[in-house]
């Protein structure tokens, strides 16, 4: 019997080798894009966390400021106590490079665009190979033995060097390079050697001789520091702590939270990608339900014979399961080389970012995991055998007798959607459920069972329906005979639409969900930028202090003619937990009216007397657990030292409100710019707004600003060797529309790899849908034949199976859009919320659902027209001749 049973299903593969290969492509391209999402994230997320280890060593603690720098001091009270084995002091600065010939007096620096961002690090040499050995310093045979003390003296790693096309073999002469922060002239170093250290472009030199070139004389960025063995780490802190006249604003980390905060702030996005990939594949699922369903359909007789010779219900169960487990391992099988070829392409075309910009300018190595294959590999195989298993069930409940009398396949009682309104309600009340880990796994959860309850309610819909549009029907033959057929064979019909039903779903809700967000995007960058011009500096380090204008530029371009207004705007990070990712302080005068420069979410509290009021973004919110009327201690603690320094009176701070912020993930919280300049008096700026006057000489306005940060551009001592000069562009101009079309260019990026997730999966619906419907028509060749012998036309016969399709595939359309309506709200309200910490206003993109449906209806129209054509086209007494 087991030797007949493998005959039957080989036999069938090899008559209907379509069908199968329907199925195999469904899962291998779910598998494929799901895996290389996975090795594209996991390559980028381990390049990136080697780079760290690389540059930050592993010490058994790193101390930074929660805001700013370290005292110098700091560090000598460190290094002499007795717990401490080993402190190793690192100065970081964020600085753009630019190569220049050593050998040409006087020769101009590239061109601005071929400037490269680049990370510069001061340390101490002689603690390096115990400390951080890849960041040992490694000079030329042609470069001077002490150079790795010398001033004005760098080292580069690979990456720096590729940026600047030079080899990694010693030259001779040295090259040079100049060094541009904020308006600082050019500051001109020495190449001498390199360091192992990977990642991005990377420098490092002296730490004095850092200091001395940036101007940044006992200032530390952090403290590296090795404890004496059997040394209780948790009560060296407390101590260290609790010391008086020490910084309270300390935040100590420990090795791996640097590429731990990296890998929370990308988790959910590539979760959602991740989510996002397995469309295809739950998409998949049903293409291989509906493929099945057709075959064991077919073969009801063949399964009834088996029946009659022995085989149990049992083993006609497992015989449809076996089936669809062969085409789920065939299909992970080629799945799994396609990702691999897919990821390995992405890598080298795109390096490690999908689009997020988490993992921007990183080129990682494929990294193939075996383990990861392997699930990913149970997934195709798991979906083809949830796909297979009501098929199977079919199978395995069919009645022998009738169906060899040819009543097996009668319509059965009229589904009540019992089981589909329990999983649309169970949906629902999941989507109130919290994240978990930070990633909206019961959301998720949800969205499936809205999906397979909307699917499972299909039949249910589509009697109903049918069954209103008969009466209209009713005095014309051919649409009757349409209607009447998809009626009675609604259950054939719910398997031909359920794969384009689970696609188009998910395609109204991805669009929806995209269209809300940049909406909302579009609106808040409306808010945020009320002024219609804004200077920064020229030179652009990621938002770090390099990028600040000096003290004072605000005041003096205020007092130009030609400006109405002019407001500063200052941005600074905030690291309040060494495993969260810095918030940013935004400071920016606020008014008597806070609504009026910020997007509120809700009313703004009055801040009570005694308080210092705060504005929070949304991400603040879940992230630290706070909401509008609480206090805010770590806050106060971060400004505390500051607030020693400049005698001013302790800030207690109130959140008076949250606001609306698409730009910062990791949350921000905006204050007053007196209250920053109180605290702080820091009186650098990060950019400035700009009103001009009606009327006025724009171009003329720029070149006075010009002008000025000309002025006001600091000059440090210059060190031997170096040279400045006035013909850098020292700042940049930008409008609030070029600011506004440059975000939502971003936002498109970010969004790309989901549009083609999207098209993929929709073609994979539609061609579930053209399997389906050509496998259902070319099967009913005897049913044309009696048509043809009762009088009708072929073309009247190709009317009536368009007809089918039409009818068919509306109803899949209309219930894919109330489906994706639903889906989308859950991803507006909950999933995004949950997972980036912002919420935004749902808008229904009308025109764009429109054309989802039409192409869905008319795909699915031709595609049974054609089927049909090709079946009618047979002659009509051969198609009946069996039943003479």
């Amino acid at each position: 019997m087991l030797a007949l049973l493998r005959t039957f299903s080989w036999q069938d593969l090899r008559h209907h080798p379509w069908r199968s290969a329907a199925a195999v492509a469904a899962v291998m391209l779910g598998v494929a894009l799901a895996f290389a999402v996975h090795v594209i994230n996991a390559s980028a997320l381990d390049e990136f966390s080697q780079a760290v280890r690389s540059v930050n060593g592993q010490p058994d603690l790193e101390l930074r400021a929660m805001r700013g720098t370290l005292p110098e001091a700091l560090y000598g009270r460190l290094a002499t106590d007795p717990q401490v084995a080993r402190a190793s002091p690192w100065l970081e600065v964020s600085a753009v490079m630019q190569a220049y010939s050593a050998d040409a007096v006087g020769a101009q620096p590239p061109p601005p665009a071929q400037r490269t961002t680049i990370r510069v690090l001061g340390a101490d040499a002689l603690l390096l190979p115990t400390m951080a050995p890849a960041l040992m310093p490694r000079p030329w045979d042609t470069a001077d033995r002490f150079a790795l003390f010398a001033p004005a003296t760098v080292f580069l790693n690979t990456a720096a060097l590729q940026a600047l096309g030079l080899s990694t073999t010693a030259p001779s002469p040295l090259p040079r390079l100049t060094l541009h922060t904020g308006l600082q002239q050019a500051l001109s170093v020495k190449v001498a050697g390199t360091v192992a250290a990977g990642g991005a472009p990377l420098a490092v030199m002296d730490i004095g001789a850092a200091q001395d070139l940036f101007g940044r004389a006992g200032e530390l960025s952090r403290i590296d520091l090795l404890l004496q063995p059997g040394t209780n780490r948790g009560a060296w802190e407390s101590a260290l702590r609790a010391q008086p006249g020490g910084p309270a604003n300390l935040v100590l980390a420990q090795p791996g939270d640097a590429a731990q905060r990296i890998s929370n702030l990308s988790r959910a996005y590539r979760v959602n990608l991740t989510v996002l990939a397995l469309v295809a594949l739950f998409t998949g699922a049903f293409l291989v339900f509906s493929v099945l369903a057709l075959s064991v359909a077919q073969r009801g007789p063949q399964f009834a014979l088996l029946a009659v010779l022995g085989a149990t219900p049992r083993q006609r169960l497992m015989l449809v399961l076996a089936e669809s487990a062969a085409l789920g391992l065939v299909g992970s099988a080629l799945g799994i080389a396609l990702g691999t070829a897919l990821a390995a392409t992405a890598l080298q075309l795109l390096g490690g970012d999908l689009g997020g910009g988490y993992f921007a300018g990183v080129r990682p190595a494929l990294q193939w995991s075996a383990p990861a294959a392997l699930v990913y590999g149970a997934l195709g195989v798991a979906a083809a055998l949830v796909g297979g298993w009501w098929p199977a069930h079919a199978a395995q409940t069919l009645p022998p007798a009738q169906t060899l009398k040819g009543l097996g396949t009668a319509a059965s009682q009229a589904d009540q959607g019992t089981i589909g309104i329990v999983l649309i309600a169970a949906g629902a009340i999941l989507t109130g459920a919290p994240p978990i880990f930070g990633i909206p796994l019961a959301a998720y959860v949800a969205i499936a069972l809205l999906l397979v309850g909307g699917i499972a309610l299909l039949p249910w819909g589509m009697a109903r329906w049918l069954a209103w549009l008969q009466p209209l029907a009713a005095r014309h033959v051919l649409p009757l005979l349409a209607l009447e057929r998809a009626r009675r064979m609604r259950g054939s019909a719910a398997i031909a639409v359920g794969g384009v039903v689970a696609s188009l779903s998910l395609a109204v809700a991805l669009t929806v969900m995209v269209s809300s967000f940049r909406g909302s995007v579009t609106q808040w960058l409306d808010a945020v930028l009320p002024s219609p011009l804004y200077v920064r500096s020229a030179i652009s380090a990621g938002g770090t202090d390099a990028a600040l204008l000096p003290a004072g530029f605000a005041e003096a371009v205020g007092q130009l003619p030609g400006l109405d207004r002019v407001q500063a705007l200052r941005a600074s990070p905030l690291q309040l937990s060494p495993t969260q990712p810095a918030l940013t302080v935004l400071s920016r005068p606020l008014g008597d009216d806070p609504a009026q420069g910020l997007p509120l979410v809700g009313e703004a509290l009055p801040v009570p007397t005694g308080r210092t009021g705060v504005y929070i973004s949304e991400a603040v919110v879940d992230l630290y657990g706070l909401h509008p009327g609480m206090e805010w201690p770590a806050l106060s603690k971060a400004f505390s030292p500051q607030v020693q320094t400049n005698k001013a009176p302790p800030a207690i701070f109130y959140i008076a409100g949250i606001w609306r912020d698409y730009a910062r993930q990791t949350g921000a919280v905006v204050m007053d710019r007196a209250v920053w300049l109180r605290l702080t008096g820091d009186a650098r700026t990060s950019d400035l707004a700009l009103w001009p006057s009606d009327g006025a000489d724009i171009a003329a306005l720029q070149a006075s600003i010009r002008a000025l940060a000309a002025v006001h551009a600091s000059r440090p001592p210059t060190p031997a060797g170096s040279r400045s000069g006035d013909s850098e562009a020292l700042v940049e101009f930008t409008s609030s529309s070029a600011i506004r079309e440059r975000s939502l260019r971003i936002f498109d990026r970010s969004f790309a790899v989901t549009y083609w997730l999207q098209a993929v999966a929709i073609g994979i619906g539609l061609f579930g849908v053209a399997a389906s419907f050509s496998a259902q028509v070319l099967a009913r060749r005897k049913e044309f034949g009696l048509l043809a012998h009762l009088g009708l036309t072929r073309r009247q016969i190709l009317a009536v199976v368009a007809g089918e399709g039409a009818a068919w595939t509306a109803v899949g359309a209309a219930a894919g859009v109330l489906l994706g309506l639903a889906v989308s709200v859950v991803l507006v309200h909950v999933v995004n919320p949950q997972s980036f910490h912002w919420t935004m206003d749902l808008a229904v993109p009308g025109g764009r659902l429109l054309a989802l449906c039409a192409a869905v209806v008319v795909s699915g129209t031709t595609t049974a027209w054609l089927a049909g054509r090709a079946a009618a086209g047979q002659d009509a007494v051969m198609a009946v001749k069996e039943d003479w």
